[in-house]
């Protein structure tokens, strides 16, 4: 029972905090801008199901804690259409429903008879939201603690690898990899991570002179720095014993260093899913929720491991979660903009033909589109899951056919 505990204090208890800020700073994204237009609100909510704590506010909102804690929402007033994208037919009876409660004055404070410039903005503020949140952790974990860089230097390169067969010589410093500047020998890691199995250009610094090589990284099952065996790609060479540089940032560097660590990590998401799609590499990279729960506990765990006192461990546990929430939260804000019904792309693109049509989409289309989305995001989740599972070894250790 007490082992139990443990591992629910630091698997669960991380996921959640991890999980509950990432998805209450995209819905106070959609709250503070519908707000800003004057749109009438209902609900607040961190978390679904009956409410443990409740409270209404002066302008009528009700702030409410739900006791499952797996994401949250925002509730409009009139809200009652499940795509949030109601029809001409719906809109007339809404319509005369508020005028004959509220008057006609009320109807212009309702989010679906908002101008189609309003209503998008507070859909995409949802996503918006979540990239300044990782613009907002890394910036201020950068100016409070700097971060450490070690130049990318190779240190011996494993004979008959990519490596090896593209050129790589002890001692190359490798400057650009597929056009992007290395700073650190970890951005070598990512471009190999990203470009398994393609040709990749690498600018190295030999000597006085500096050259071009074309290495293939190779896709490899090991062990990442979580301990979860995934198929990863690797060039063959190992990093140069070189001590690393403390580098610190004032505010202004920290938060362009923080715009362009955000754009690489969307980069680098939509280049590589694009590749997944396209069938270029395995799908088995995609994780689910226990997979982000694992992440998040083996961060706790290592990131307190050898602290002296609790207040180190909490300190240290606490940096961790912030660099990992800073990373989902760039990775739900894109997911997020995907033009599929149910997620904020999809209710962007319900309101590009409204615009283009001046009417919005037929009822019946807009059920279908949902139950697709739907079928679609569950799908992808279980799949997810499924990759989770799979990783873990959860199958090996039941037995049974899986194992």
């Amino acid at each position: 029972m007490l082992g139990f505990l443990q591992n629910a204090l630091l698997y669960v208890v991380p996921f959640l905090l991890v999980l509950t800020l990432v998805v209450t700073v995209h819905e106070l994204g959609h709250f503070l801008v519908a707000k800003w237009c004057g749109v009438a609100i209902d609900r607040f909510s961190i978390g679904f199901g009956r409410a443990i704590f409740s409270r209404r506010d002066r302008s009528g909102v009700e702030w409410r804690i739900g006791w499952i804690p797996l994401g949250g929402y925002v509730m409009f007033a009139g809200d009652k259409n499940a795509s949030s994208v109601p029809d001409e037919e719906d809109l007339d009876a809404l319509r005369r429903d508020i005028a004959s409660r509220e008057g006609e004055e009320a109807v212009g404070r309702y989010f679906h008879f908002k101008p189609i410039w309003q209503r998008a903005l507070v859909t995409v503020a949802g996503p918006v939201a979540n990239f300044l949140l990782a613009i907002a952790v890394f910036s201020v974990l950068l100016m409070s603690l700097g971060q450490y860089v070690t130049p990318a230097q190779v240190g011996a390169v494993t004979p008959n690898s990519a490596a090896d067969r593209a050129g790589f010589k002890t001692g190359d410093v490798i400057l650009r990899a597929d056009g992007h500047v290395v700073e650190d020998f970890g951005d070598v890691a990512e471009v190999a991570q990203i470009r398994v199995n393609l040709p990749t250009e690498f600018v190295v610094r030999r000597g006085a002179g500096e050259l071009l090589l074309t290495a293939t990284p190779a896709p490899v099952m090991r062990a990442d720095a979580m301990g979860t065996v995934r198929r990863l790609g690797t060039l063959g060479f190992r990093q140069a014993e070189i001590e690393p540089t403390h580098v610190r940032y004032g505010p202004i560097e920290a938060v362009q260093a923080s715009v362009e660590r955000t754009g690489h990590i969307l980069s680098s998401t939509v280049y590589y899913l694009g590749r997944m799609v396209r069938g270029q590499v395995a799908a088995d990279q995609l994780s689910g929720p226990l997979g982000i729960a694992h992440i998040s506990g083996k961060l706790a765990e290592a990131s307190t491991r050898g602290a002296p006192d609790l207040p180190t461990v909490i300190l240290s546990a606490g940096i961790a979660l912030l660099q990992l929430a800073a990373t989902l939260s760039v990775g739900i804000g894109f997911m997020n903009l995907l033009p599929v019904p149910v997620l904020d792309g999809g209710h962007l693109l319900f309101y590009a033909y409204e615009a283009a049509t001046r009417r919005p989409l037929a009822a019946k289309v807009q059920a279908a589109g949902y139950r697709v989305g739907l079928a679609l995001v569950l799908g992808l989740m279980l799949f997810a899951t499924w990759n989770d599972l799979q990783q873990l070894r959860v199958f090996k250790f039941l037995g049974g056919p899986f194992s």
